[in-house]
């Protein structure tokens, strides 16, 4: 059996191979060299990158069979996440790998600027000893603004707290009681520009907080103060830095991310109040091996057919163990629905019930939309883009739940009505320790029947001698049947027809849809149908 191809770009972890394990091919590349990145990129089922291959629109055409893009980091600016959407392909990165080394980094940035560790360092190795010059500030008791109360945010509150400040907090997702617990402040950001020694930045770059700190805020702020970013470049303005360092009204500043890297040449390099290092924020041993690790297990899952936490790019979010195993079966459903019925719902429905309904379902829509496009789609489908193949032929997709469930544990309804008006359902559930995925339903006939990879549906007339009819004409042409349920429907309704029967046969080997036309024809069918899963 052919191993998916796994391409790594770019230098990473041993940890990361190691986590990958030996269920893959691996191959290597320099994706900096766009020469070398296309090529190989032709066959590749997952590509891992860090921050120097871009992976745009023309990479992701070149990658026909590629279902997972992994950047072993926190930002995506080199990934082109709508192009991926679009060709169903998953985007993970690594968001937590490097939040300790980034908050760490942001408190070595405070210290450096307070106690002008930088210019002391480089005077002495040059042979000056100005002991005199570099004369710095204590932490203790002075106050720091945490700007943008996040993961890494929350991280730096925790550490500087421990040096003795007080700690005042701008954000506007985060609820007062949430800064409290981290013994912090809620103000608003005119408030924590006035009254901090310290700014430390921790804000995703947007177009909301790009220039945030800028001329404006640097005109509140103290003369005294030391401004940190070591968050996203272009958050602080580097110029209105500049000028407010050069007049006086800002006492030091470290960053280490700039608006246009790599930055070889800023202004803020004339000052030695102001220490620069080169974008460090995740470079230690320990981020590189946890961002390896976390999308080398991201593109196992994702390679496996499973939804990813990860994943930005698909709105599964976590699944409990509880419901992960239902996806398969879901999406088997949506294939049966689309297969059986013949078509595409204008709107698809879920109804879960019973005791999993106690867990969060709603990525089962997904589940659902896959199935119901695998078979009527040329292009792949994947839990990323099966939503845009949906909305893009005008089929919603609603749940509903119910803790109670009847004759089973618990029961899945795909419910819809096609262009022309008819309706159709189908059941299914899972059984047993050994979670046999059943089908339980099919327009309101009750069957139990465990799904199979290839399957008929018949409904007809109920009268004797049906069974034998099917089981000869399948034994004339070598077919095995492996099961069959036949359902009963005795009285008039919108389910079925007063005395018609619907028979569903799982068999060994592929039934074609000629075989199962002269079944239909023989016993007179209303409606006939292959699955195959």
């Amino acid at each position: 059996m052919t191993k998916p191809v796994v391409l790594i770009a770019e230098e990473l972890s041993p940890a990361t191979l190691e986590a990958l394990g030996p269920d893959f091919e691996i191959r290597h590349c320099d994706g900096a060299d766009r020469a070398a990145l296309l090529p190989a990129l032709a066959d590749a089922d997952a590509v891992l990158i860090r921050s120097a291959t871009q992976m745009d629109a023309e990479a992701i055409g070149a990658a026909k069979a590629l279902k997972v893009i992994a950047r072993a980091g926190v930002g995506l600016d080199n990934v082109d996440v709508p192009a991926a959407t679009t060709a169903g392909v998953m985007v993970v990165n690594a968001p937590t790998s490097n939040i300790t080394s980034a908050a760490e980094l942001a408190v070595g940035l405070l210290l450096a600027s307070a106690r002008n560790i930088a210019p002391a360092n480089e005077a002495l190795k040059g042979g000056k000893w100005k002991r005199s010059a570099y004369g710095g500030v204590e932490l203790l008791d002075k106050t720091v603004g945490v700007v943008g109360l996040g993961r890494i945010g929350a991280l730096v509150a925790e550490r500087l707290r421990a040096f003795g400040m007080q700690i005042v907090a701008y954000d506007p997702y985060t609820t007062p009681a949430k800064a409290a617990q981290l013994g912090a402040r809620l103000v608003e950001l005119d408030e924590l520009l006035e009254i901090s020694d310290f700014i430390t930045v921790h804000l995703p770059k947007t177009k909301e907080t790009i220039g945030l700190i800028g001329a404006a805020a640097l005109a509140k702020v103290k003369p005294t103060v030391h401004i940190v970013n070591a968050a996203r470049g272009g958050i602080v303005d580097e110029s209105a830095l500049a000028d407010a360092l050069r007049e006086g009204r800002v006492a030091g500043a470290g960053l280490d991310v700039f608006a246009k890297e790599p930055c070889t040449d800023s202004p803020l390099f004339a000052f030695e109040r102001c220490v620069v290092t080169p974008h460090l924020g995740a470079s230690t041993d320990e981020a590189q091996e946890k961002a390896g690790v976390s999308v080398a297990r991201s593109v196992r899952l994702a390679l496996a057919g499973d939804i990813v936490p990860d994943a930005v790019n698909v709105s599964g979010g976590v699944i409990v163990e509880e419901v992960r195993p239902g996806l398969a079966l879901v999406e088997k459903l949506g294939r049966v629905f689309t297969q059986v019925a013949g078509g595409v719902p204008l709107h698809l429905h879920l109804e879960v019930s019973g005791e999993i309904t106690e867990h969060d379902v709603s990525v089962w829509q997904l589940s659902a939309l896959k199935g119901l496009f695998l078979d009527v789609v040329e292009e792949q489908v994947s839990y990323v883009n099966a939503p845009v193949i949906a909305q893009a032929r005008g089929v919603g997709v609603t749940l509903t739940t119910d803790p109670a469930s009847g004759d089973f544990r618990n029961v899945t309804v795909l419910r819809g009505s096609l262009k022309d008006g008819t309706e159709f359902s189908v059941a299914g559930t899972l059984t047993g320790p050994r979670m046999i995925e059943k089908i339980v339903g099919i327009n309101g006939f009750d069957l139990e029947v465990p799904l199979s990879d290839h399957m008929a549906v018949f409904t007809y007339p109920d009268r004797p001698g049906i069974i034998g009819q099917v089981g000869s004409i399948l034994g004339e042409t070598g077919i095995n049947i492996g099961g069959m349920q036949v359902a009963r429907s005795l009285s008039q309704g919108s389910q079925g027809a007063a005395g018609s029967a619907l028979m569903i046969l799982t068999v060994d080997s592929e039934i074609t849809h000629e075989i199962v036309a002269t079944i239909g024809t023989a016993i007179g069918a209303t409606h006939t149908a292959v699955v195959n899963l």
